[in-house]
């Protein structure tokens, strides 16, 4: 979403980010599209983390995919627990907008979200996204399992070869093990539905991404 707030584009140290604190977000108990819980994860399905820009449009995408069970937006990537929306808008928190999905694996392969994933957004801009700029619009895949990892530098190779035939400079996409997920406020889970015509600075290259052809069961 727009800047309201400075923040540098550069990560911060643990020492130098805020402090937080013990207490949780207060979570919806449903989502508002899907209906469905926004915490926890039932048997059988599977969670994918994704930071692609503001969140608000990132969770638009996947709540929109045949089987995806729930999304929730929070952050994650950074040093400070249990941040609140203001303090990672400063930019000294470390953590990224991100995308928490569940999804059902037989109805939907982990590569498809991938697929997803890099074609919403523009994958090389680094600590941005368009207009929006700071650490926390970052382009990342935060892993759940070392399969995921795997997939997910296979995605990125994929379409960095893709990225290159078009033009494109090399992907800054971070791909690391799943740090813990923060949730953010209630007013900005499945903010899009809520408010049909709100801020969202998302915007793909164009370019198709070679993965997520997958077919599931």
């Amino acid at each position: 979403m727009w800047s309201l707030f400075k923040k540098p584009a550069a990560m911060p140290s643990a020492q130098e980010a805020l402090p937080g604190r013990a207490q949780k977000m207060k979570v919806p108990p449903r989502h508002h599209v899907l209906g469905t819980p926004l915490e926890g994860v039932p048997a059988g399905m599977e969670e994918a983390i994704f930071g692609l820009g503001c969140f608000w449009g990132a969770e638009r995408v996947f709540w929109k995919l045949k089987g995806v069970h729930s999304t929730a937006v929070g952050y994650a990537g950074g040093h400070t627990p249990n941040p609140s929306y203001e303090e990672v808008c400063t930019g000294q928190t470390g953590h990224n907008e991100v995308v928490r999905v569940v999804f059902d694996p037989k109805a939907i392969s982990y590569d498809a979200l991938l697929k997803a994933f890099f074609e919403a957004h523009d994958p090389t801009q680094g600590m941005r996204q368009g207009n929006d700029v700071g650490t926390q619009y970052r382009s990342g895949v935060y892993a759940t399992s070392p399969e995921q990892r795997r997939q997910a530098e296979a995605a990125r190779a994929a379409f960095q070869g893709a990225l290159d035939k078009a033009g494109y400079d090399a992907i800054t996409t971070e791909i690391v093990d799943a740090p813990p997920f923060y949730y953010a406020e209630d007013y900005h889970q499945q903010y899009l539905a809520k408010n049909p015509g709100g801020y969202c600075g998302l915007g793909g290259t164009g370019v198709s991404c070679p993965v997520g052809l997958t077919k599931v069961a």
